[in-house]
């Protein structure tokens, strides 16, 4: 009996130990960014001076906090013509799912709303923010051309782009085309189109170089997120915060993800010539993400600056002769971690891998699409992580059901076990003894009560972390006071139902002999409770849920045992 309740407890302070270092990694990760940003005029720069190619990709260089430089051909770089534009203003642009605006000078996209995404349930017409250029905040997507007739030159102005229109919507339509336009001083015209489908998070911009010049035009097409070193938003608008990774994160051929937390950026940078693949800067719920030409192999980098960091792709320098016309192709994703969209976008480099199910993900995955599933036939969140809940409980109903008949038997032989302990309360080995003689009469397995429990413990950590990051569960309401499962109950019911449910299944148990265990699993109703107080109540409903359907099970066992044994 000893044994069985000291596993238990091993199980369950495991278990709190596993969750609150989860939780403590990406809190503490968010004070280590603070201290980076803090300290970023020490950051080690690049020399421009002396730049260095590993192969046939000419390596970018920072020299200020935007525009990398290329290695220089033979050509030497034209002077940029600057176009006159109808205006400076950011261009607008509105799909049915996207606010997003673009600043005409370096035509790069600064601004994006998600406008299915509130960025609070008090707020429902305000939509989140993802992207954002302000005084406070820094988080944009930038491309351009480099290199020896490119558009960009590291160290000076940014080029002026031309569009049609100040703003475009998408109505009714199912794509809409938006162009940005500017001519060189030799005539060459580039282009920057970029389309929006209805529906779609995903832009696809295509930078179209059309060569009317008599010379023979070079330049690289770069792609890079930028972001200023604050903490994940989505923190601040769950009222206390949950555990979640903010950085960067690459596709390469050795690793489908990897990721790059801040401090990654200064010790660790990357620069790595990759086939395909994709960069992102990930949140809670939310990424950006560049996606390439998959049939080039391209230069993959992470930068600092003083106050930004940058994770970039560069495509090889493309020629392309006088009178012929050439298109750099790449997309931008800016919205939720959906996994049917990302998997939809980049089958084959994984880029539905930023929805991170943690390391139990072969469980947390599938509890996912069976949780989605129900939600269909449902559609409540709530119900729909109760049915979940339903279909765990019966998958473990064999093992669930003899873990309380071993506490139930336990219970029945309580007074014996006591009194085999007051016999022989000085004598340790014939204490054992008799206890585990007593054991072999009543047909008793000690362990039997605990190690199915044990084995339930991996389900509900890969439950945590399905939930966390289910972005259909933020602002999602179940009923009455819950208007948000993905945050904690905002006033502690579930969390009290759940320590109440806790105590009430341990007067269904054999007490501890011990003085000194009573004491403690008398205790961890009200710990847990406290624990839970802070956790999503999407996960307190579970665990409610479980508790509640363990009573009922239990109940109905040892009952059947108990009138088993009086009828003897």
């Amino acid at each position: 009996m000893d044994i069985q309740r000291t596993l238990l407890i091993i199980g369950l302070a495991v278990v709190s130990y596993l969750m609150i270092l989860e939780w403590q990694e990406d809190y503490g990760q968010n004070a280590k960014i603070n201290a980076a940003v803090n300290n970023s005029q020490s950051y080690p720069q690049h020399d421009v001076t002396n730049p260095v190619s590993v192969s046939g990709i000419p390596e970018a260089v920072s020299v200020s906090e935007d525009i990398p430089v290329a290695q220089q051909d033979i050509v030497q770089p034209a002077e940029l013509d600057v176009v006159e534009v109808i205006s400076t203003e950011l261009i607008s642009i509105e799909t049915d799912v996207l606010s997003l605006k673009i600043d005409p000078v370096g035509g790069d996209i600064v601004s994006v709303g998600l406008i299915d995404y509130p960025v609070s349930v008090d707020q429902p017409d305000v939509p989140f923010q993802l992207l954002n250029r302000t005084a406070e905040h820094t988080y944009i997507a930038q491309s351009g051309l480099i290199g020896a007739k490119g558009t960009d030159k590291a160290g000076k102005p940014r080029p002026l782009y031309r569009s049609e229109s100040l703003f475009y919507t998408l109505g009714d339509k199912e794509t809409l085309i938006v162009d940005l336009s500017l001519t060189q001083e030799d005539g060459v015209k580039i282009t920057k189109r970029l389309t929006f489908t209805k529906g779609e998070y995903l832009v696809n911009m295509d930078v179209i170089v059309d060569n009317v010049s008599n010379e023979m035009w070079s330049a690289q097409l770069f792609a890079q997120i930028k972001r200023d070193g604050s903490s994940d938003p989505g923190l601040d608008s769950s009222g206390f915060g949950l555990p979640t990774f903010l950085g960067g994160a690459y596709w390469d051929q050795d690793k489908p993800y990897n990721k790059k937390t801040f401090d990654d950026f200064v010790d660790e940078p990357l620069n790595k010539e990759i086939p395909g693949g994709w960069v992102a800067f990930i949140q809670h719920y939310f990424m950006s993400a560049w996606v390439p030409d998959q049939s080039m192999t391209l230069r993959y980098q992470t930068r600092t600056t003083p106050d930004h960091f940058i994770i970039s792709y560069m495509t090889p320098a493309v020629k392309v002769n006088a009178g012929d016309q050439y298109t750099f192709s790449n997309r931008f994703y800016a919205g939720p971690k959906i996994l049917k969209k990302l998997e939809e976008i980049e089958p084959e480099k994984g880029l539905d891998l930023v929805v991170d199910y943690g390391p139990l993900f072969f469980i947390s995955k599938p509890l996912y699409l069976l949780l989605n599933f129900y939600h269909s036939l449902v559609a409540n969140w709530g119900l729909a992580i109760i049915l979940l809940t339903v279909t765990v409980k019966a998958l473990f109903f064999p093992l669930s059901a003899a873990s309380y008949r071993s506490m139930a038997n336990m219970r029945r032989v309580t007074p014996k076990l006591t009194e085999i302990r007051e016999r022989h309360a000085d004598d340790r080995q014939k204490l054992s003894q008799e206890m585990m003689k007593l054991y072999k009469e009543e047909k008793i397995n000690p362990l039997g009560g605990c190690l199915p429990v044990l084995i339930q413990m991996p389900v509900f950590l890969a439950l945590y972390w399905a939930l966390l990051e289910s972005v259909e569960l933020r602002q999602a309401p179940f009923f009455g006071w819950i208007h948000d499962l993905s945050v904690m109950d905002p006033y502690f019911v579930l969390p009290i139902i759940m320590a109440g449910s806790m105590f009430f299944q341990q007067m269904l148990n054999p007490a501890p002999p011990d003085p000194m265990q009573a004491k403690m699993m008398k205790m961890m109703p009200l710990v847990f409770g406290v624990f839970f107080l802070f956790f999503p109540a999407g996960l307190v409903l579970y665990w409610v849920t479980n508790n509640l359907l363990s009573i009922a099970q239990q109940w109905h066992i040892t009952r059947g045992i108990e009138k088993a044994a009086e009828a003897k």
